[in-house]
Parts: C-alpha cells; sequence; structure tokens
C-alpha cells in the first residue's frame, strides 16, 4: 500500500509525473496538508513538516485537527447484489447493515 504514517497520522503516497517527485497527502486531517519529495527520507522530512505547520493552525484556531467520520456512507451497488444481500441477511437472521459490515471489515 502507499501509505506512510507519520506522527500517527496516516498519508497517501503517488507518484506525480508531471513534477516527477512523489506527493504525500494526509487523509484523516479536516484540511489540506499535503507534501513533496524526491525520495523517501525528503517526503518523510516534508511529511513532518508539513503535519506540524498544520497541526499548529490548528491549535490557534481551536480547531480539531483530525476529521471525524460517522460511520455512514452511500453505496451503489447492482440491484442483484442488493436482493441477494438481503436474502443472506434475513436467512441469518441479522439486518442489512450487519451484513454489509461484515463483508466490508473482511
Amino acid at each position: 500500500m502507499n501509505i506512510m504514517e507519520i506522527d500517527g497520522y496516516k498519508a497517501v503516497i503517488a507518484y506525480d509525473p508531471d513534477i516527477n517527485l512523489f506527493r504525500g497527502e494526509f487523509i484523516e486531517l479536516n484540511g489540506g496538508a499535503d507534501f513533496y519529495g524526491a525520495d523517501v527520507d525528503t517526503l518523510r522530512k516534508e511529511g513532518h513538516t508539513s503535519l506540524r505547520i498544520f497541526l499548529e493552525m490548528c491549535r490557534e484556531k481551536g480547531i480539531e485537527p483530525r476529521r471525524s467520520f460517522s460511520g455512514k456512507f452511500n453505496v451503489r451497488i447492482p440491484p442483484e447484489l442488493h436482493a441477494k444481500l438481503a436474502l443472506e441477511a434475513a436467512a441469518e437472521g441479522k439486518s442489512l447493515n450487519a451484513v454489509v459490515a461484515e463483508k466490508l471489515a473482511a
């Protein structure tokens, strides 16, 4: 996986061919904090700097830096799969949400 952890925060890493650098973007923050580097060491160093600046700004403004997740999201699936999952849930005496959550966790 292209994930780098810096000080307990996860960032997705991708290569940007337009600028010939790796780009990191923190995915658990309430705002944008990205960073660039030509190699892993530089990328990690720039990530620390970007995160430090972002966290300082959050402290100054009294903002929670971590993005919160409600646990709810909409997903679109084919009607046939919906019917199959609903049947499976009924056969197991579970809710559709419980069956879907189990499958996603697996």
